[in-house]
């Protein structure tokens, strides 16, 4: 019994000897090996710089690029896609979406298309009613609204939030309050105001506020003129430079 108790004993011993003699080998080859060479890579100089920060603004799809008249303002987060086309004097502004991928997009003489609307057409309508989407002049459409496949006739104001379904049909001086759903096919008469979802009559409008609808339009296309000079080649914006300069006190 002490002579296996000691052979026992003898074993653990040597093993753990075996173990501590690994180990200060191991922690020698460690400290002794070569340190890893650290890799550069440098670009070469003539390789083009993309900045795939920013979002296209214009996106051809195609044969068809979208088409913006001269003097009308784009924001520099519009999206415009395909069948586009935007008239003389009209604005697109911030995060709205112009997708004509599928079919034609057009907007009008002096109308607008305000904060993060989306409009867009299908293929085709089941009403058997144009496809494309047709914003026509004097138009104001509110923010936040979605257009699909539908017809704007001239002087009109579609408020915040709504939804104007395939083939609908806004005739001239037609107010849709804010919110307001149009179903498929469905026409809003000329000289009435409607809302709600769905859409329905609420009453017809009166001379002085069918004369306020082109108005509403004008005034936003001069707002956009102050904006759209901050986007020329040489914008305004030394001014105010000079200003923040002079009150410093530094001399211009």
């Amino acid at each position: 019994m002490a002579t296996s108790i000691a052979r026992f004993s003898r074993r653990g011993v040597a093993s753990n000897l075996i173990r501590r003699y690994f180990a200060a080998e191991a922690a020698v080859a460690v400290k002794t090996e070569a340190p890893k060479p650290q890799l550069t890579v440098s670009p070469s100089p003539d390789r083009v710089k993309w900045d795939y920060r920013g979002q296209r603004q214009i996106i051809p799809l195609g044969q068809w690029l979208p088409k913006v008249a001269v003097d009308a303002y784009v924001a520099p987060n519009v999206v415009l896609a395909g069948q586009v086309t935007v008239w003389d004097g009209s604005s697109v502004w911030n995060g709205a979406v112009l997708r004509g991928d599928l079919n034609k997009i057009t907007l009008g003489f002096c109308s607008n298309v305000q904060e993060r609307c989306v409009v867009h057409a299908a293929w085709s309508s089941p009403t058997g009613l144009p496809a494309e989407t047709l914003i026509d002049r004097y138009v104001t459409v509110g923010a936040y609204s979605l257009l699909r496949s539908c017809t704007i006739e001239p002087e009109c104001i579609i408020g915040q939030h709504s939804i104007l379904m395939e083939g609908s049909l806004v005739e001239t001086r037609s107010i849709l309050e804010a919110g307001s759903v149009v179903p498929p096919g469905r026409r809003i008469p000329s000289g009435e105001l409607w809302g709600g979802n769905p859409a329905r009559f609420i009453r017809t409008l009166t001379n002085e506020e069918t004369l306020e609808i082109p108005k509403l339009a004008v005034a936003i296309n001069h707002l956009s003129g102050d904006y759209f000079s901050e986007f020329l080649p040489y914008s305004t914006v030394y001014l105010e430079v000079e200003k923040f300069k002079k009150s410093l006190g530094i001399s211009v």
